[in-house]
């Protein structure tokens, strides 16, 4: 199995973008200016999204945004002293930066920070997830990047990882045969259901969606303490992600490719030894992916329903291929902390492709979250795309 390169590997849809206007870019080797947006006390910056640019080649911090003074005032300690704004949108007027990263965890300010970033002529956009609230709020940001030239990537980090496209040809060479199903679990931790399927799971349908193209219909039970959800245990979630059901969720995603998603999520149930991640399974073995997790690929062989009394074990698969040593010196910082998905980025700027998890991937995580609680809403399936772009859930009676 050879090694992959995964900078410049394109995965899933790379619809073309149109090309950014010659006043808009840089010249040969000209650095980068970068803008980040955050807000202390309502999602800060992210896992670290403030901080890789200092590991970034050709790319340099030139001013920040941050609505509470006191952590204006740390973010530019830790920047090296930039220039602070109190407000974002003046920041993007009056400094014009070819990079805006928006960095608050918190999602209920992202679209209106990724639209001032897209209206202010920004060149590119890396967004901390999850990456909007709504599929109404993700039409309208991918309609506006598509329509100004902009490169937009959201940090489901796992993504770019160079395993994956190895996975890839690996599964697609059919030494593991048919993929029958994927099952993926949240965290699990006080998280738990509702608040965990917003906040994580947008990570796992991230990767799964790799293997079995986009979802086609959801169906998804919510509970709540043992017993179903009803329209009383409808509540506004943590992180600003909107109103929110259910301490417990189970949800099938059928897809095109007719491999079923299954998700599962329940408060409390998870360990620091299990959890958070995904299982493949094939007629004639099983991938595991745990997110965040170094190497992130185990393969192990042999009919995963059939008793084997010989032990089998599980074989780590690299970006050089199952079984051989990790060759790229760093990978899990280089993951962990947006190296990866940020140098990604910046490689599309101008180059008309979408980064690897562009617009197309980012607004299919927020569609299949979404399903989850239309699904429950409706109390049955629905089908995908969602007709319903809004709020699925509301504090009327559920039907």
């Amino acid at each position: 199995m050879q090694r992959r390169r995964f900078l410049a590997v394109t995965l899933g849809c790379c619809a073309a973008l149109p090309r950014i206007a010659a006043a808009r870019q840089s010249a040969p080797g000209q650095t980068l200016r970068v803008a980040l947006i955050g807000h202390s006390g309502q999602g800060d910056y992210g896992h670290g999204v403030d901080r890789v640019w200092a590991q970034i080649r050709g790319a340099r911090v030139v001013a920040i945004a941050d609505a509470d003074p006191a952590g204006l005032a740390a973010a530019g300690q830790r920047t090296g002293g930039v220039r602070g704004f109190a407000d974002y949108r003046a920041m993007l007027a009056e400094v014009k930066p070819d990079v805006v990263a928006v960095c608050p965890r918190h999602a209920h300010e992202h679209r209106d920070m990724i639209v001032g970033a897209l209206d202010g002529g920004a060149r590119g956009v890396y967004v901390e997830k999850p990456f909007v609230r709504t599929c109404a709020e993700a039409d309208q940001v991918v309609a506006l990047a598509r329509r100004t030239g902009t490169s937009l990537a959201v940090a489901h980090r796992n993504r770019y990882h160079p395993a994956l496209p190895v996975l890839q040809k690996y599964l697609a060479d059919g030494t593991l045969g048919r993929i029958l199903e994927i099952r993926a679990r949240g965290k699990e931790d006080q998280r738990g259901g509702g608040q965990d399927l917003w906040v994580l799971g947008g990570h796992l349908f991230n990767v799964a969606t790799l293997f079995t193209g986009a979802p086609t219909a959801c169906s998804a039970t919510i509970q709540q303490q043992g017993h179903p959800a009803t329209r009383s245990d409808v509540h506004e979630g943590d992180e600003g992600v909107g109103l929110i059901a259910g301490d417990e969720v189970h949800a099938r995603f059928d897809t095109q490719r007719g491999i079923p998603i299954f998700y599962d999520s329940k408060k409390a149930l998870g360990s620091a030894a299990a959890g958070f991640g995904l299982q493949i399974f094939c007629e004639r073995g099983v991938v595991d992916l745990r997110m965040d997790i170094e190497p992130l690929v185990h393969v192990r062989e042999g009919h995963p329903f059939i008793p084997d009394t010989t032990p089998r074990a599980w074989i780590p698969l690299t970006s050089a291929g199952p079984g051989v040593p990790e060759t790229v010196p760093g990978l899990s910082k280089r993951i962990l902390d947006h190296v990866a998905a940020v140098e990604d980025l910046l490689a599309c700027l101008g180059s008309g492709r979408e980064p690897l998890c562009g617009p197309t991937p980012a607004s299919e995580t927020v569609e299949m979250t979404q399903a989850v609680f239309a699904s429950f809403a409706a109390g049955g399936p629905v089908t995908m795309p969602l007709t319903t772009r809004t709020w699925p859930l509301t504090r009327e009676p559920i039907v």
